[in-house]
């Protein structure tokens, strides 16, 4: 397995989209409870090759990551060709990002001295989206750029 299984929440919601997948290796709803049965193997196979196949059709389409941490904020662009970093670092640590008055603190103190931004650029490796899921087990989560966008024009008007 290239990511890892989906949960079983995740699988009651693309429901409709599993049977669709059985259905393309003509496996009907009866043959699928029998498989169950008799070969767990061959399901616990099968339930592996549809999280693959979703987790690609996903990770295929990110854009943009984002990573909070107490100190610091990694927001990640990703492009055809390159994996963009702006990171954002906070030294004063009294001030946590993750709760809301540590975010506000941040928004109103971009220029302060306890505030370090960084910026980064490295070709996309041939293993994108292997590279892309280890940062959103990492904690990191897609978005839609945003908060990128917003730090992006900052770093380039000063």
């Amino acid at each position: 397995m290239k990511y890892e299984r989906l949960t079983k929440e995740q699988f009651e919601e693309m429901h409709q989209e599993f049977i669709n997948f059985l259905a393309t290796q003509s496996i009907t709803a009866k043959e699928w409870e029998e498989i169950k049965t008799t070969k767990p193997q061959v399901a616990e196979q099968e339930l592996d090759v549809f999280s693959d196949l979703v987790w690609e059709g996903v990770l295929n389409n990110v854009k943009y990551l984002e990573h909070f941490s107490p100190q610091q904020l990694f927001l990640f662009q990703f492009t055809e060709t390159d994996i963009n970093l702006i990171a954002i670092k906070i030294e004063n640590q009294a001030v946590d990002i993750t709760t809301t008055e540590g975010y506000q603190w941040l928004r109103k103190n971009l220029m302060n001295d306890d505030v370090d931004i960084y910026t980064s650029t490295k070709p996309i490796g041939e293993e994108r989206n292997t590279d892309i899921f280890a940062l959103i087990r990492k904690g990191a989560n897609i978005t839609k750029g945003e908060l990128y966008t917003y730090f992006e024009e900052l770093v380039d008007n000063n």
